[in-house]
């Protein structure tokens, strides 16, 4: 269950991770952030995200045209 859900459906890069690094910004470590995305290039974009900033990405699925993240903060 998410603490916190960013829908950023419509938008394209960069504006999901701009969002997505200000709402962790207000987060506790082990909090989960769920994103909710229409950019298919979001999927590579969150995952290089994460890795350079120590984040865990929990999951990643697709439902219709939504990519839907939950990631936990570090």
């Amino acid at each position: 269950m998410p603490n916190k859900t960013l829908d950023m459906s419509g938008y394209d890069c960069p504006m999901p991770i701009l969002k997505t690094k200000q709402a962790l910004s207000t987060m506790y470590s082990k909090e989960i952030i769920e994103v909710i995305c229409t950019d298919q290039g979001s999927k590579k974009d969150f995952a290089a995200f994460c890795n350079q900033l120590g984040h865990k990405l929990i999951s990643q699925r697709d439902e219709g045209n939504k990519i839907i993240f939950n990631i936990e903060k570090n």
